[in-house]
C-alpha cells in the first residue's frame, strides 16, 4: 500500500539524517523509489523537520505536507497551506514553500510559517496521530 510506505520513510529518514542535504545513501537509495512527486514530498517533510527543529522553540520529530489541503506542485518547487508538525506529542498547522533539485532528492530552499496548534478532536478527521 503506497501511503504505508509513505508514513514508513519520514521515520526512517530522521533516523539517517541530519539535514534533507546530508543523506544517507541508503535514505537516498529509498527515496529513488519513490515517483517524483512522493519524492518532493517527502524531502520536504524531513527539511520542515529540520528547519522548525532549528529556528523555533518547538521540537518536530514528525512533518506532513498534505494533512489539511493537499499542497501544490509546480515543477521542482512544492508550496502547502495545510501542512502539519507533530512536537511535544501536539500537532501544529504549517505552511511552506520547498524548492527541490530537478531529481528531487534534495532541497534547494524551504520557507515556512507555524500556524496554530490543531485540537486533539481534529486528529482523526486528519489522519493524526499520538
Amino acid at each position: 500500500m503506497l501511503s504505508k510506505n509513505i508514513l514508513l520513510i519520514p521515520a526512517f529518514t530522521l533516523t539517517l539524517m541530519t539535514s534533507a542535504s546530508a543523506a544517507d545513501p541508503r535514505f537516498i537509495a529509498s527515496l529513488s523509489k519513490l515517483d517524483p512527486q512522493t519524492r518532493l514530498e517527502q524531502i520536504c517533510d524531513l527539511e520542515a523537520v529540520n528547519h522548525i527543529g532549528k529556528n523555533e522553540k518547538l521540537k518536530p520529530d514528525r512533518a506532513k505536507a498534505n494533512v489539511i489541503t493537499p499542497p501544490r506542485t509546480h515543477g521542482d518547487m512544492i508550496e502547502g497551506t495545510g501542512g502539519a508538525f507533530r512536537s511535544g506529542g501536539k500537532w501544529y498547522a504549517f505552511s511552506f514553500t520547498c524548492k527541490g533539485s530537478p531529481d528531487h532528492l534534495k532541497v534547494l530552499s524551504f520557507t515556512y510559517k507555524v500556524g496554530a496548534l490543531i485540537p486533539k478532536e481534529k486528529w482523526p478527521e486528519y489522519g493524526l496521530w499520538d
